[in-house]
């Protein structure tokens, strides 16, 4: 069970971030601040208590704020982001997140190594190797991870375009259950349900079991239809504006 979230207001320089490139039109600023509101409350409907920090413009990314940190019930490791221009955030975000925290672990250099990439399914942890995580990354989290009783396990994405990170394309439901996506369908992840996202709504993989509901990107009706056969409380999210800039639902807050 998730009591907090740490969430970041995107700034006026959100426009300005780092993307892929994709062929959407450049994001509405108004309106990313209402869906993002929107996400908020949704997170408070859950029962967490959020913790609202305020925009960075230096940090165009900074609205992201999973890339900055691993958060367990047993300990807070501080990521070291694979993008040169995201590594200032996560020296304002230390100082939050040790409020909560008392020992700070954190991914020293040559690792990299962003949140997006870190799928956490009870005691076990899913490490992607990505554009962003190196396996010296990897690596130093695996082992971090290892001191407090958890196992991991790597997934090698970098030869997938269609996937920034690897939460991208997975996500654990609890249950025994994992969201995958078809790129992800071969990958060695054997002992778990998996619930399958068809090629035409990939970007609905990216979601989130926060307490009793799951929260899922709008409009992606086959992707809802399943989550709602599984019997989950599903609260639809129109993440149209962090979708042109690569983000998720996953990236948008901070959950422990």
């Amino acid at each position: 069970m998730f009591t907090r979230a740490i969430v970041r207001d995107p700034a006026s320089t959100f426009a300005e971030g780092l993307t892929s490139g994709a062929a959407l039109a450049p994001p509405r600023f108004e309106r990313a601040l209402e869906q993002h509101a929107a996400y908020c409350a949704a997170l408070a409907r859950c029962g967490l208590t959020v913790t609202s920090l305020p925009p960075d413009p230096n940090y165009p990314d900074s609205t992201f704020v999973e890339d900055t940190a691993i958060l367990t019930e047993r300990c807070a490791v501080i990521a070291r982001p694979g993008a040169p221009s995201r590594r200032g955030e996560v020296l304002d975000m230390s100082s939050v997140i040790a409020k909560f925290y008392p020992d700070l672990l954190s991914i020293e250099e040559p690792g990299t190594l962003d949140g997006g990439d870190v799928c956490q399914a009870e005691n076990h942890f899913f490490i992607g190797l990505s554009k962003r995580t190196n396996e010296a990354g990897g690596q130093q989290l695996a082992e971090l991870l290892a001191q407090f009783d958890y196992t991991a396990s790597f997934v090698d994405i970098r030869k997938i375009d269609s996937l920034l990170h690897l939460k991208s394309g997975l996500a654990y439901l609890g249950d025994n259950r994992l969201v995958v996506t078809e790129p992800l369908d071969h990958a060695a992840i054997p002992g778990y349900e998996l619930i399958r996202v068809n090629s035409r709504e990939e970007y609905a993989a990216n979601c989130i079991r926060v307490n009793d509901h799951v929260l899922l990107a709008a409009g992606y009706q086959s992707f809802a239809q399943k989550i709602s056969e599984l019997g989950y409380q599903a609260i639809a999210l129109d993440m149209s504006e962090f979708q042109k800039m690569d983000g998720g639902l996953s990236c948008l807050s901070l959950r422990f």
